[in-house]
């Protein structure tokens, strides 16, 4: 991630992956993608095959950032926010973003719109072989919401809750696919219970600021159709012991797109089948 630099009024181009990606953002009043959706983008595995679907996917960081490190994937990106559809159609122009923009097209729709809608706009059932989700971190209870109703969606959950989302990964995943979701770590709890209607063999992954630190945001994987035990893997420490800077290793994740399982060797990344060898294999971009 790099410092954005505005090019119209009220909007910036982010670059992501040392410039591999660049997005465009609003600079106020919407929700601004960094960290989580890159983190979204290096658990999958580079080598991968298939559809990845991320799901409510705002101006497109995380999606575009997993179709530069996949060279083999397709990505669909599903929004339902008209000004964010427009600043993903407009960075997929971008020269920086030409060599995986014809791999990458945009459903705007609702995932909570009727099937039949949803299929209209390019969701339809059995799309997708892996599912990227970054939902909105908050409860419609919890605290003021924003008075700025894009930047109120992108935060606050709706009444349907995770249930929805998790119900949308479903619909469009095929049987043994997989969904992954970045969450706060004391939603975790709700998160699971979402989860377990619909997903098993779940990995879990607490993300703690420094080490000895309690977690504030955990991944998650579950597979469609499949069973298997539950498992909490080692944790992601981002930072050291002094100062904000990234460690080596989650710098080298935020900048060339390594992968998360070069740090975290029991992460699978969702090419072919878990096993005990497949966990260890994949330590590059």
């Amino acid at each position: 991630m790099t410092a954005a630099t505005e090019i119209a009024p009220g909007i910036t181009v982010d670059s992501f992956l040392d410039g591999r990606v660049e997005a465009l953002q609003h600079a106020r009043g919407h929700h601004r993608a960094g960290l989580e959706a890159v983190l979204l983008a290096v658990s999958l595995d580079s080598r991968l095959t298939g559809t990845v679907a991320d799901l409510g996917a705002g101006v497109g960081v995380a999606g575009f950032c997993a179709a530069a490190r996949c060279p083999h994937a397709r990505v669909v990106l599903v929004e339902r926010n008209a000004d964010a559809v427009a600043c993903a159609r407009q960075a997929l122009t971008r020269p920086a973003n030409a060599a995986f923009a014809d791999r990458v097209r945009i459903a705007a729709t609702d995932i909570t719109a009727p099937e039949a809608e949803r299929t209209a706009a390019g969701m339809g059932r059995d799309l997708a072989d892996h599912v990227l989700l970054n939902p909105p971190f908050h409860p419609e209870a919890a605290g003021s919401r924003s008075p700025n109703p894009a930047r109120a969606d992108a935060h606050v959950l709706d009444a349907g809750g995770l249930d929805s989302w998790l119900r949308a990964a479903a619909s469009v995943l095929k049987v043994r696919g997989d969904v992954t979701v970045i969450f706060r770590a004391d939603g975790l709890a709700q998160l699971l219970a979402a989860l377990g209607r619909r997903f098993g063999a779940l990995d879990i992954l607490p993300i703690q600021p420094r080490a000895g630190e309690p977690a504030h945001r955990v991944l998650v994987r579950g597979l469609k159709g499949a069973g298997g035990p539950l498992r909490i893997l080692p944790a992601l420490v981002l930072h050291g012991d002094i100062g904000n800077g990234f460690t080596a290793e989650v710098e080298a994740m935020l900048r060339q797109g390594r992968a998360l399982s070069s740090v975290v060797r029991a992460w699978h990344g969702g090419r072919g089948a878990p096993s005990r060898d497949d966990r260890h294999e994949e330590s590059g971009a």
